[in-house]
């Protein structure tokens, strides 16, 4: 369903659609030009082949009907990466990106019998047929979405901006290099053993219910919920066995299970600042296994780290905490920014919303 006032028309009416003739191996880390192949990162090469405007997607691949660019400018193409350019004057090139990128795989998936596509054939592209408003509201509809592409831009410069203060700010305050005002005097080298005790996970089966009160957790995050609490006191989690580089924090009950381990803090030191503590250590260094990657509880609580008192290990959690905060704030906005740009594509795209007066 689409205005009367729009058209529609096969991409190939409109536009023309080629491959490229390079190779991976033609890359360069340091290349002047954009050089796109089957992936969504953008790699760089020192010549080009092409100048003007253009929308690229992978033929093949593990992201196949998923990977689509919009380049404006010179640029060079991998062997099987589709590019279709030369757009007619009726067709606004973002307009189309927005378009086709949206719409290509469900196209794909439909002409396929498989769960999965393994290469994209011409006539998929050119065969697929786009909704065509006059001109100049392709062009509105274009300017619009691009107004909130470079919102999110904006955000993700923002988030990796402010991940890379948290590093640094880590680096400075965990080793004791840059001090809070206030403290002052050594730090002790201790045993993790002296700080926390490392304690096994158990199996959840017999707590696990669809509807628990408490999230269980593995190495990989949630994934279930439980009628028990293992534990409700703040605790640093940290794998056993299988991922076990990726510390977790919990101040709220939960129930772990056996392959991650949880820690009762010792004493009053603080399990936000020991958290920060074990994001900073490369536990895949001391991994015991030659398969599957596993950690021994005596092998974590024999490492040794270098700590404050624990007034300090607060004041320096609450920093890092207040980082992580902000950080966690933009990303919200991010995810926000990305669902109302999702709803404009749904209104804008199938035309149930206007920014050009139709006349109609």
């Amino acid at each position: 369903m689409i205005p009367e006032d729009w058209g529609i028309a096969r991409i190939d009416e409109h536009a023309s659609i080629k491959t490229g003739s390079r190779n991976a191996q033609d890359r360069l880390e340091d290349g002047a030009y954009p050089f796109f192949v089957r992936s969504q990162k953008v790699e760089h090469i020192n010549s080009y082949s092409y100048d003007g405007e253009a929308v690229l997607t992978a033929g093949d691949g593990v992201g196949t009907g998923k990977i689509f660019h919009y380049v404006n400018g010179k640029f060079d193409v991998h062997q099987r990466v589709y590019r279709i350019s030369g757009f007619s004057t009726q067709l606004d090139g973002r307009y189309f990106f927005s378009q086709f990128s949206t719409r290509f795989y469900d196209r794909i998936m439909a002409m396929t019998a498989k769960s999965s596509v393994d290469s994209v054939r011409m006539e998929m592209i050119a065969g697929m047929q786009i909704a065509l408003p006059p001109i100049q509201e392709q062009r509105a509809i274009a300017t619009a979405l691009s107004d909130v592409d470079a919102l999110q831009e904006e955000l993700d410069r923002l988030i990796a901006k402010k991940r890379d203060i948290k590093k640094a700010t880590m680096q400075q305050l965990l080793t004791g290099q840059t001090r809070i005002p206030g403290f002052e005097g050594e730090w002790e080298t201790k045993r993790i053993g002296e700080l926390l005790t490392i304690c096994h996970g158990r199996n959840q089966h017999e707590v696990e219910v669809n509807d628990g009160q408490f999230p269980i957790l593995a190495t990989s995050g949630i994934i279930g919920t439980s009628k028990h609490a293992l534990y409700n006191r703040p605790s640093v989690l940290i794998g056993r066995k299988g991922t076990i580089n990726k510390p977790r924090y919990m101040d709220t009950p939960f129930w772990s299970v056996d392959t991650l381990f949880y820690s009762v803090i010792e004493e009053d030191n603080d399990a936000k600042y020991l958290y920060y503590q074990f994001l900073m250590i490369d536990w895949l260094q001391y991994n015991e296994a030659s398969g599957v990657p596993s950690l021994s509880a005596r092998t974590i609580e024999n490492i040794e780290i270098t700590c404050p008192q624990p007034l300090e290990q607060r004041a320096i959690s609450s920093v890092l905490s207040d980082l992580d905060a902000e950080i966690k704030s933009i990303e919200q906005r991010r995810a926000k920014t990305a669902a109302i740009k999702q709803a404009m594509m749904q209104e804008l795209l199938t035309g149930r919303t206007r920014l050009v007066n139709s006349g109609v």
